[in-house]
């Protein structure tokens, strides 16, 4: 296989983090506000980037290909493995269902207002999984280059909703801040910079050259940071704090909010076409990286294309979930999916690096810079994040 390019790496971070959940970020923020979001997208940046690469650090280890599972067997242990196990599939799985669910929405919402056609959701579903499935099924080549087409048709998109509601933002609105609302919205910003699962297929890709890694986790982690923050601008500099909090206590995502707010069809049309390519770029990504975790768990050789049989075990659960229980994985996702993604791209990474580093005297081609303190600092924030989590899933956290 040819050695991926650096762009198209960064491209498969940036579309990994730049998926459905962004359309929802500026309502869960905006109660604090734009500048204290952005201090929030910072920090939030900087943490994930830097969890990241002790992954990088932990896949320059080994010289075969590895992936999530075996790197934890081969400096934690079986039972952090085993944790690594079920954390990994539920909020992958969780993922992959709220995507196809979407993705059935969205078809039968795009063919009912432009062909005056009314298919079921499922159709939309299916489709999603026969063609894009068959696309991660050849491999990560096919999947790099068609993510670059969609990133391509989101960034288009993004463009034209952007400056088809600029001229509507008030200055005033994104003076407003609210700092006691910050440590709410701050798991989510963690989960938004969630791209580690690619690490290992990343690294994979680019032959193990981790420089070329890296500076695609850095790219592609700034591109989504800077996308983030000129959604922001536009959402909270146009909607009122009043249409925010109604937003937040309806379930509306910023999308939805700012076509109801401006009643324009160019933004119902440019924000649709939003949602669903970042709908797609985030299946591409949590698809592949599934696919690899599940070859490294059962210890499945990867020749000229994907294993049917993983590809089939990626797709078919969350499919069928999608069409019969969706709203379980929604709850689900939504009071243990930040809690998941803590433990696996904070807690863990930590903890690798930290008994491999430093007690089994493990030796790689990178070393993330700052030696202990860096690890003590990351540690304490991941645990700090948790905290939050559980804290807002008891209830306990009443702003």
């Amino acid at each position: 296989m040819k050695q991926g390019s650096v762009m198209g790496g960064a491209l498969l971070i940036a579309g990994s983090c730049i998926g459905a959940g962004m359309l929802a970020l500026p309502i869960v923020t905006g109660m604090a506000g734009f500048l204290c979001s952005t201090v929030l997208f910072f920090l939030a940046w900087g943490f994930m980037t830097s969890t990241a690469l002790l992954i990088v650090e932990t896949n320059g280890w080994f010289h075969e290909r590895i992936n999530f599972l075996s790197i934890l067997d081969h400096t934690i242990g079986k039972s952090f493995k085993a944790i690594g196990w079920i954390a990994y599939l539920f909020l992958f799985y969780a993922l992959l269902v709220a995507y196809i669910s979407g993705t059935g929405t969205l078809f039968a919402s795009f063919f009912s207002s432009f062909f005056y056609l009314q298919i079921p959701d499922w159709v939309g579903s299916l489709a999603l999984i026969v063609l894009f499935g068959w696309i991660v099924y050849l491999g990560t080549r096919s999947v790099d280059l068609c993510n670059r087409f969609l990133m391509l048709l989101k960034i288009i998109f993004f463009g034209f909703l952007v400056l088809s509601s600029i001229t509507y933002v008030n200055p005033q609105l994104l003076l407003y801040e609210n700092f006691i609302y910050a440590p709410k919205s701050f798991p989510l910003l963690i989960i938004a910079f969630g791209f580690h699962n690619m690490v290992p297929s990343l690294t994979n890709y680019m032959k193990g050259d981790l420089k070329r890694v890296r500076l695609s986790i850095v790219i592609g982690s700034l591109m989504a940071f800077a996308i983030y923050l000129i959604w922001e601008f536009i959402v909270l500099g146009i909607l009122p704090l009043d249409q925010i909090l109604e937003s937040l206590e309806t379930g509306k995502d910023s999308s939805q909010a700012l076509s109801l707010f401006l009643n324009l069809t160019q933004i119902k049309i440019w924000a649709g076409g939003l949602a669903f390519f970042a709908i797609l770029t985030s299946f591409f990504s949590q698809a592949l990286s599934l696919v690899h975790f599940l070859a490294d768990g059962f210890k499945i050789t990867y020749k000229k294309h994907e294993s049917l049989n993983l590809c089939l075990l990626t797709f078919c659960p969350p499919l069928l979930f999608a069409l019969c229980y969706p709203q379980l994985f929604f709850k689900a996702l939504n009071f243990a999916g930040g809690i998941c993604a803590v433990i696996l791209f904070g807690i863990l990474p930590v903890t690798m690096v930290w008994i491999g580093r430093y007690h089994k005297s493990m030796r790689g081609a990178y070393q993330f810079p700052f030696g202990k303190l860096s690890l003590v600092l990351m540690f304490a924030v991941a645990v700090a994040v948790l905290l939050l989590q559980i804290a807002d899933m008891l209830g306990l956290n009443s702003i």
